[in-house]
């Protein structure tokens, strides 16, 4: 371990309060495989192996935190909470509340051309594989209460505003009840291989373009649209 990296170790352990016995788990957790390419010299590993384990840590723990404190509530409603509250957007936020984002080992190509979408899903997947490093060195009641703590924590707002919903379902059900129109999604362009398409699609209330959206499929890009349109209406907290 560099000097480097043993500095930047000790901030991020005091910045999430949790002392390891093994440091080098957690600086395998912040290590992306990208890293390894330009320092193939090193004895190094990726931390795609702790993001498997700490995917099923964190499930275990929201589901059974769901289970226990929402009995009124059926599979399916506890299956949305437990869904918005682990899914990429809301991991990514928490890793840059945490300033994991700031300690991640990346290549240079990636630190300084990764989308900001890219840089979003390599925190979100660092946030878990630093849970399955947690876990591995103090177990699972550690674990637990860094994930009560740092994410459980999101549940009333993601109850509030409706956030367990996907954009479509609640961009629909809010443009019904406020103006009494049902949103349609009109395809605006696409372009490149039919392999690798990119599509731009617009969400609209009766002929009214309200926003834009674009992805890899039409149903990314309406999903995109529908939550820029909830933005734009003020229909949900940004």
């Amino acid at each position: 371990m560099t000097n480097k990296s043993s500095q930047d170790i000790k901030a991020l352990v005091k910045q999430l309060n949790i002392k390891f016995k093994d440091n080098s788990l957690l600086l395998k957790a912040i290590t992306h495989r990208s890293y390894l390419n330009e320092h193939r010299y090193q004895d190094l590993e990726h931390n795609e192996r702790l993001e498997f384990l700490g995917d099923a840590v964190l499930e275990l723990v929201v589901t059974e935190y769901l289970f226990n404190h929402f009995q009124e509530k059926p599979e399916g409603e506890l299956t949305n909470l437990r869904a918005a509250l682990v899914r990429g957007e809301n991991l990514s936020k928490i890793g840059q509340e945490l300033k994991i984002d700031q300690y991640m080992r990346l290549s240079r190509g990636e630190a300084n051309s990764g989308s900001r979408r890219s840089r979003n899903y390599i925190t979100a997947n660092a946030v878990e594989a630093v849970i399955g490093a947690i876990y591995l060195d103090q177990g699972y009641t550690v674990a637990q209460k860094f994930i009560l703590k740092n994410i459980i924590k999101e549940l009333p707002v993601i109850i509030k505003d409706q956030l367990f919903k996907d954009p479509k379902s609640l961009f629909q059900e809010k443009a019904q009840e406020v103006l009494g129109v049902t949103p349609n999604y009109q395809l605006i362009s696409q372009k490149g291989p039919d392999h690798n398409k990119y599509f731009i699609v617009g969400a609209y209330l009766d002929d009214k373009l309200i926003s834009k959206g674009s992805g890899k499929s039409k149903q990314e890009a309406q999903q995109i649209a529908a939550q820029k349109a909830l933005q734009k209406k003020k229909w949900t907290q940004e």
